[in-house]
């Protein structure tokens, strides 16, 4: 079983010929809704990649809280642990340019009520056979408890480090497996990209934890305390970008929650991220697993 405890949000997105610069009005495209927050894409991302997830998060008590939700509903997630509060469920204003690149304003509502207490609540039934994920789009004190929870269980515990904040260095020891991009690597290391291998083995041998870092087309790299390796990314002609990571991160989760080793649920995490980018939308464009499965025997 595969617990997220994270966000929930409705996003909302336009397409812009370019993205705009500080103070600049670009006319636009489309736009559309669709479910979003990390938390939720990643759960998703874990139940198409044929996992049992369950889901713990909070919205508010609104007319976006059933869209935001429903292909949660779909896909079978499991709900129960989900709160409903008197609150804007979050909601996450996107623009995404004609090159597929994005920019993300995420506006918390409802996720910024997920407290310690329901970290607590919520995960004290995990145990050592259990996978829990957590991304930073709720109060970073909940994610701290529930990460040490994990910890006291024995709990397998992946930290996806988006968005960056200013304790997230202090926090990434607390979790098994780190999953950064390119930019959040540098933050956490405070080294360039180009810097890779050696700033990365660093912080391994400084944490004893493990580094994931995905590179976008290039694919993803692993460090962990025995050695490193790189798995390649499918080539794909992107048309958004918008939910990759959250589907590799997803997916990533559900292979080492079905007993795969590292470097192959990373490269099935990857195949799946990069079909992520085929189709517009974060949830709307996550793979399913047979999709995944054609491609990885191909």
């Amino acid at each position: 079983m595969i617990t997220i405890f994270g966000s929930t949000n409705l996003d909302q997105v336009g397409t812009v010929s370019r993205l705009p610069r500080p103070g600049e009005t670009v006319a636009g495209g489309t736009f559309s809704m669709a479910p979003g927050g990390k938390g939720a894409n990643q759960a998703l991302a874990a139940r198409r990649a044929g996992a049992e997830v369950r889901h713990v998060s909070a919205v508010g008590n609104d007319a976006f809280a059933d869209m935001a939700l429903d292909l949660l509903r779909q896909g079978g997630v499991d709900l129960s642990s989900l709160s409903q509060v008197e609150a804007a469920t979050g909601i996450a204003m996107i623009f995404v340019d004609a090159e597929g690149e994005n920019v993300i304003a995420v506006l918390p509502g409802a996720n910024g009520t997920m407290s310690t207490e329901d970290a607590e609540r919520h995960l004290a039934s995990l145990t050592a056979n259990d996978t829990l994920l957590v991304q930073q789009e709720i109060p970073q004190a909940a994610t701290r408890r529930a990460l040490e929870i994990a910890r006291s269980k024995g709990t397998r515990s992946v930290l996806n480090t988006a968005p960056f904040l200013a304790d997230t260095a202090d926090l990434a020891p607390l979790a098994d497996i780190v999953v950064a991009n390119e930019t959040e690597f540098s933050l956490l290391t405070g080294r360039p990209i180009a810097d890779l291998e050696a700033a990365a083995t660093a912080w391994v041998q400084r944490t004893g934890r493990t580094i994931v870092v995905t590179l976008g087309p290039e694919g993803a790299y692993a460090r962990t305390p025995r050695g490193s390796f790189f798995v390649p990314a499918h080539r794909v002609e992107p048309v958004d970008t918008v939910g990759a990571g959250d589907t590799f991160c997803g997916y990533l989760a559900a292979g080492l929650d079905a007993g795969l080793s590292l470097e192959e649920a990373m490269r099935r995490a990857a195949i799946a991220g990069s079909l992520a980018c085929c189709h517009a939308g974060a949830q709307p464009a996550i793979p399913t697993k047979a999709e995944v499965d054609a491609i990885s025997v191909a």
